[in-house]
């Protein structure tokens, strides 16, 4: 990534009196000429009453017009004013870039339209300064905030947060008002984990967060929303949805070293995914569907060559190691050869079971005369399938891939006295 950083002229800092900033507020901007100057003077003169050393840094991430230009001018003008400018576009990439060179210890992120009151500010930024807090986010969806929006983007908003809770179980109110802040040491370890650029940057940020076990403090905000925002909403939707598969996907898997940053950090993260029985059922259906579907194109094509037992028996068999492999690695967590064969042993154990119950179908079939139509034994065996699916699960969660119980190390200079 090309990047040239553009600093404020030096200044004798025994003169003005400059410390390292407790405070750096990132404005990320996009050809913003006509409303940068105001708001960042608007911002400068907010800061100036806070007490505490602040400092505005100005993300310039591609911008074609005067921004960059106007933003160099304003960094020579305005103490504690610096500017970054990025190649290429790019919310996400300009806060990650602005955030992970800061030294100041509390990192904060507003929209350049400056839609929320800047009076948020301190009550923003008090909970990471104090220790209580991890990260703090304005919220336009509790009770107390005062918003002004229209009903299209109002609908697009609570819909998109309540799709984050019933599909990323986020307990966070709003994920993408344009002011948050996050403590600094928190940003190091958090934003290398954090793979969009662009506009779910915010989302997969703070879902990360509270699955690390991290506080994030919300405050309600006063809001007017900007008639002239160049956000394509739906685009912008879209990328988010991709964004959310993305990103389950990745904690389903166990991916997301999410156990270390909390230990690093102090917190407990959230219990992993491959423990928690909403997830498992998630992937584990989704490997179900998939298997079902295989299933039923392998018995139609063996079906032409074989008599219907035989060609039961070879798809259900060739299914059922696949499916036992799928959700040894994405339903349950467990990689690598430890114990790969004795769960595909189980898991065919399993399988003997789900013989049984669909032969027995098959052949009430034939004793009442419905064999002989692939496409009704396939409906018929497709019902018996279901069955054999939840109690595969059940079999699978509770004794195929049970967690394994270790005994504790014994304290240093003891005998251990063994594993199991």
């Amino acid at each position: 990534m090309s990047v040239v950083d553009l600093h404020r002229p030096e200044r004798d800092p025994a003169r003005l009196g400059l410390v390292d900033p407790v405070i750096d507020v990132v404005i990320p901007v996009f050809n913003e000429e006509r409303a940068l100057a105001a708001s960042v003077l608007a911002v400068h003169e907010h800061l100036s009453g806070l007490p505490f050393p602040t400092r505005i840094t100005i993300a310039d991430n591609a911008s074609t017009d005067a921004t960059a230009l106007i933003a160099w001018q304003l960094a020579q003008q305005l103490d504690d004013v610096e500017v970054v400018t990025l190649a290429r576009k790019g919310r996400g990439r300009a806060l990650k870039h602005a955030w992970s060179r800061s030294d100041a210890d509390v990192l904060v992120y507003m929209d350049v339209d400056l839609s929320t009151d800047l009076n948020a500010l301190l009550p923003l930024v008090a909970p990471l300064i104090s220790g209580h807090s991890d990260l703090s986010i304005g919220t336009r969806l509790d009770r107390r905030s005062n918003t002004t929006r229209g009903p299209r983007r109002e609908f697009i908003s609570r819909g998109y947060n309540r799709l984050l809770r019933g599909t990323l179980r986020a307990r966070f109110s709003d994920a993408q008002c344009g002011f948050k802040a996050i403590r600094r040491d928190v940003a190091d370890r958090l934003l290398p984990l954090v793979e969009d650029d662009a506009w779910f940057f915010d989302t997969e940020l703070l879902v990360l967060a509270e699955r690390a076990g991290l506080r994030i403090h919300e405050i309600p905000v006063d809001w007017i929303d900007d008639p002239d925002s160049r956000v394509d909403v739906v685009r912008t939707a879209l990328d988010d949805l991709r964004g959310m598969v993305r990103l389950g996907w990745s904690l389903a898997r166990g991916r997301v070293p999410l156990a270390e940053v909390a230990g690093t950090l102090g917190r407990t993260a959230a219990r992993s995914a491959h423990g928690r029985l909403d997830a498992q059922l998630v992937v584990f259906t989704l490997i179900g569907i998939a298997s079902t579907v295989a299933y039923g194109i392998l018995y139609v094509l063996l079906r032409g060559q074989l008599s219907a037992l035989p060609a039961n028996a070879v798809a259900l068999i060739a299914t059922a190691v696949a499916n036992t492999a799928a959700n040894r690695r994405y339903t349950f967590g467990h990689r690598g050869r430890e114990r790969r064969i004795r769960h595909q042993a189980q898991g065919l154990l399993v399988f003997a079971v789900g013989l049984v119950v669909t032969t027995s179908v098959l052949t009430v079939l034939r004793a009442t005369g419905g064999s002989g139509h692939p496409a009704r034994e396939v409906l018929a065996l497709t019902a018996a399938n279901l069955f054999v699916t939840a109690t595969r699960f059940l079999a699978m969660r509770w004794w195929i891939f049970r967690p394994v119980r270790r005994t504790p190390e014994p304290p240093s200079g003891q005998g251990r006295a063994g594993t199991t």
